[in-house]
Parts: C-alpha cells; sequence; structure tokens
C-alpha cells in the first residue's frame, strides 16, 4: 500500500501589520565648546555609574521583584541624582532585565529544537534517508559519535540555562556584551588599549531622559526649546557646575531637527512628552542628540479597503526584493520589479541597503495607485539550526542572510510615512505553489520569469483572499455554469460564455451540431429564425411616392 502524502498545515489568514508604535529623529550637536563636553562627559560617568550600580540590585533581586522593591531603590538613587533621573534610571534598568529574560527564553527554546532534532537523527540506521520534510540519519559512525557527544553538551547547557531562569538571574552587560569581547582580540576590532577602553567607558554613561506631559516642552532633565537650546539638570553631587537657575546647565550647542523637525516643535509647543538621549560617537569625536516619542491613537485601516486598488505582492531574498503589482482579482499587472542590495558589510552598510531598496519599493508603490503592500510573515528560528540541516552550511547562511526582523520594522515605518499598508501572510508553500502554477504560464519569449517573481504573485494572491492555484476544474455535468464557476476569479452573477465559439475546421455536414461548420463564429450567416440568412424570397422595397 503506498505511503500516505504529508498532510498540509492549515493556513492562517492574511493581516494587517500594526505601524510603528513610536518616533525616532536624531540632530548632531553645532557650536559645542570644551566645557560643555566637559559636563556632559562628567554627568554621563556619575550617573552611568548609578545605572550599573541599579542594575546589580535589580538582578539581585530576581523573581523578588515588587513595587516596594522599585520604589526603594528609586530613593536611593533620589540622594544622588534627582527625582527625575533615578526615575529614568530605574524605568531602564527594568527593560533591561526584561529583555534579558526574552533573550533567556529564546535560547532556551533554540536549545530545546536542537535537542529534539539531533535525538531525533540519532535515533535513526547511520545512513537512512529522511522522509516527510525531515532529514535522515548521519552518514557515517564518526558523525554519529561526535553528534551524540554534541547532544550532551546541548543537554547541560540547557539545564544549566532553565536552572537560571527558573531563579531569576539573567546574564546582562553594560556597555554590551561585543564591545567587551572585543578586549580580549584588539587586533580584530582595529582598536588600541586607549581607543578600547574610551569606546567601553563611553557606552557605560547614561544620559537618558524619560518625557514628561504637561512639564515645560515636554521633558524636565533634558530641556530643549523650539528654537533649539539644550539645558541639563544637572545631579546633585554635580550642582556647582551649573550656569543657570535651579541647578540647571545650558549647553552653547543647539540643534534644529530637519528632519520631522516641525512635527517635534508642534509636540513640545503643546507640552507633550518627548523623551531625549544624548551620547558621543568616538570614532567621529562628534556628540548626538535622540529625540523619541510615542504615537498612540493611530488610524486602523480595513483589510477590505487596503485591497480596493490592488496589492503589491513581495517576495524577500537574501539579496533582492522581488514585487509583482496584482489587480483586484489576483492578476498579474505589467511586468516584475527587482530591487536589489548588498547585506556584507558593516551594519551601518547594510542598513543603507535596505532602507535604499525599500524606498525604491515604495516610491513605485505609489505610482501605481495601490494602498497596501504584501509580505510573508517570516521566522526562520527553527530553519537557521545546524542540527537539521546537518552539512547544508551554504543553505543555513543563506536563510540567515535573509534580514527578515530588520526588513519588517524598515517597511512598516517607512511604509506608514509613505501613508501605505502592509498586509501579512502566512508564508506556507508560497514559493512552491507560485512555482507550479505561475512561473510557466507568466514566461514568455521575452521575459523570463524567476522562482522569486512567482513567489510574489502567490503572496499577493493570497493577500486578497484567493487561491494560489489559477483556475479550478470545470464543471463535472457540461460547460456551462451549473455546477460551478470554472475560474476562481468569478464572481456571482458572471456568464460562462460571453464571446464567439470557437471555429472547428471541417466540412459542414448534417452529423455535425450547430456551431461546428465554416460558419461556427458568424452566427448570422446561419438558418435561424430572425437572422439575415433566414430562407425566403428577398426584394427590394418600392421607393416612397413622395419623392
Amino acid at each position: 500500500m503506498a505511503e500516505s502524502k504529508k498532510p498540509l498545515r492549515a493556513i492562517a489568514r492574511p493581516f494587517v501589520a500594526d505601524g510603528p508604535s513610536g518616533v525616532s529623529i536624531r540632530d548632531r550637536f553645532k557650536g559645542l565648546t570644551a566645557e560643555d563636553e566637559k559636563v556632559l562627559r562628567l554627568v554621563g560617568g556619575h550617573m552611568g555609574s548609578l545605572a550599573s550600580r541599579d542594575l546589580k540590585a535589580r538582578c539581585a533581586e530576581g523573581l523578588q521583584h515588587s513595587a516596594e522593591t522599585w520604589a526603594a531603590r528609586k530613593r536611593q538613587l533620589t540622594a544622588l541624582s534627582s527625582s527625575r533621573w533615578a526615575g529614568s534610571v530605574t524605568s531602564t534598568t527594568h527593560d533591561q532585565w526584561g529583555l534579558s529574560r526574552r533573550g533567556q527564553h529564546a535560547h532556551l527554546q533554540s536549545l530545546d529544537a536542537g535537542i529534539r532534532m539531533l535525538r531525533h537523527r540519532l535515533s535513526l540506521s547511520v545512513g537512512e534517508s529522511g522522509s516527510k520534510g525531515q532529514p535522515g540519519g548521519y552518514r557515517s559512525r564518526q558523525e554519529w559519535f561526535a553528534k551524540s557527544r554534541r547532544l550532551a553538551v546541548l543537554e547541560d547547557r540547557y539545564e544549566r540555562v532553565r536552572a537560571e531562569r527558573e531563579a531569576g538571574r539573567v546574564s546582562v552587560v553594560r556597555g554590551g556584551r561585543k564591545a567587551l569581547k572585543a578586549r580580549h582580540n584588539l587586533s580584530a576590532a582595529h582598536l588600541s588599549v586607549d581607543q578600547w577602553h574610551e569606546r567601553w567607558e563611553t557606552a557605560r554613561w547614561f544620559l537618558n531622559a524619560d518625557g514628561e506631559s504637561g512639564k515645560r516642552f515636554g521633558n524636565e532633565t533634558i530641556r530643549v526649546t523650539p528654537d533649539g537650546e539644550i539645558s541639563i539638570k544637572l545631579p546633585a553631587p554635580l550642582v556647582e557646575l551649573a550656569n543657570a537657575k535651579h541647578g540647571r546647565y545650558v549647553l552653547a550647542a543647539k540643534v534644529s531637527f530637519p528632519h520631522r523637525g516641525d512635527e517635534w516643535r508642534d509636540r513640545i509647543s503643546a507640552n507633550r512628552s518627548v523623551a531625549y538621549r544624548i551620547h558621543l560617537d568616538t570614532a567621529s569625536g562628534r556628540w548626538y542628540l535622540d529625540a523619541s516619542w510615542t504615537r498612540k491613537d493611530l488610524p486602523v485601516i480595513p483589510l477590505d479597503t487596503l485591497r480596493t486598488q490592488g496589492i503589491i505582492g513581495v517576495d524577500t531574498n537574501a539579496d533582492h526584493l522581488a514585487a509583482w503589482r496584482l489587480d483586484t482579482h489576483g492578476n498579474p499587472v505589467g511586468a516584475p520589479h527587482r530591487f536589489d542590495y548588498d547585506l556584507s558589510g558593516t551594519a551601518t552598510h547594510r542598513d543603507a541597503q535596505l532602507r535604499h531598496a525599500l524606498a525604491r519599493l515604495l516610491h513605485w508603490a505609489k505610482t501605481t495607485g495601490v494602498q497596501a503592500i504584501a509580505v510573508e510573515d517570516l521566522d526562520f528560528t527553527d530553519s537557521k539550526t545546524r542540527e537539521k540541516h546537518g552539512r547544508k552550511k551554504r543553505f543555513r547562511q543563506l536563510i540567515s542572510g535573509i534580514p527578515t526582523g530588520k526588513l519588517r520594522a524598515r517597511l512598516l515605518s517607512m511604509c506608514a510615512e509613505a501613508g501605505l499598508g502592509v498586509i501579512a501572510v502566512d508564508p506556507a508553500y508560497t514559493s512552491i505553489w507560485g512555482a507550479q502554477h505561475w512561473q510557466k504560464p507568466l514566461t514568455t519569449t521575452n521575459r523570463k520569469t524567476s522562482r522569486h517573481a512567482a513567489a510574489s504573485v502567490a503572496i499577493g494572491r493570497r493577500s486578497l483572499g484567493h487561491r494560489i492555484r489559477r483556475r479550478t476544474a470545470p464543471p463535472r455535468r457540461h460547460q456551462s455554469d451549473a455546477g460551478g464557476h470554472r475560474t476562481a476569479q468569478a464572481r456571482p452573477g458572471t456568464r460562462g460564455s460571453e464571446g464567439n465559439r470557437p471555429r472547428v475546421p471541417g466540412p459542414r455536414t448534417r452529423s455535425d451540431g450547430a456551431g461546428r461548420g465554416r460558419n461556427a463564429v458568424d452566427q448570422n450567416a446561419q438558418n435561424r429564425s430572425g437572422r439575415s440568412a433566414e430562407r425566403g424570397f428577398w426584394q427590394q422595397d418600392s421607393l416612397p411616392l413622395s419623392l
């Protein structure tokens, strides 16, 4: 008896992705003096030491944290700074601890997936082939033995991380773990000891101030006026450095925020909360100010409204975006588009490449008149493990190279500014079914349709609520619509045959049915009542006597 096929998993419905929850803009300090830089370094170093102390206390509390312990930590920090500085430090500490807990949970899930995959492959015989999407056994006894030792290592690591999570212990590095590890290999980081120390200390500074609605210009700790003047509330031990009233220091430098500056000025003029962060770029020696705020009550556009002008389906790949425009019936319109990017090099270069590709995509979307872009809701967490794909290192690198997280964040923020919606669809079988049903029909003598372009059509059709396949099976009884519509795109009330019947070559005989002779297309040539070819004597009418 033949083995049954693997059942298809359920396809989730498409949904409208939520837009960005906040806005962040940046500007460089202009006209910063040596005295200003000295004060900023002193404030950042002092508040950084308090933040490190508070993070240590929070990690020691673990799962015993409560509102009372939070208030006690804040009171201790207030005596060494101010109440608002203490509030910013404790809230940042809480966010860091929560982020570490989420990372710890994700690490446990990754270890569990690797352990289950190793146990499955070790249970198979050496050289046994896989089935139903699962990998087979290992190729040799040596590889089997090496993987059995790796299983023991992962199990030990899993138990250690699980015990830490149950006890509430997390690992947090203020300044970044990457910067900490660079100290052990300065040659690879192209840094000297002094340069590393400067970068490390700068990363551990704390110059963040949370906003507060109702207060002057939306922030009392770091206050920025509409004309760009910056003043800082100095901590208690540094009050003697103040050059203004109420223990404040006014910087000589100013900011203007060229990007979204009007929105920022409208917000602070209404005394709405704005959070600020001052930081130093050690590579260039420049100081910057980041302003951020939360966006609330954003309009939610229904899914049916976004579908009214068609959709642009986008298939995400490791080196390009494949896009195709579809009308409301799910038919591809025009030619496919490809937007390339290069994700090699530094993080800044990769981010610039993504922004450039997305900008070109959005410019094309605006010209077509669509209201939304359809993308896959991708997550390759389970597909990147070497336990599942074994020696397929290039495939794992390909999957890891697809910028799912950064692309999603960039696309949502840029689409919100462009006035476009984002529809997320289930990525199941889009590449397989797109190539099966659309790659060959869309290939012409002048255009070769790629597998990725066909997948973009499948993504767009799924976002529109249509099936990916092009046609349904014809009715069983006859060629009319008695058994249902013949095409997946047909709507209720659509006639089954609107055009002429096909012309079939061959002699006209009495055994041929109607419409199969040489006059099959020309209905007027048939011997039917009411047609010009009706049998009978024909003569022209006489002229009227009035002429």
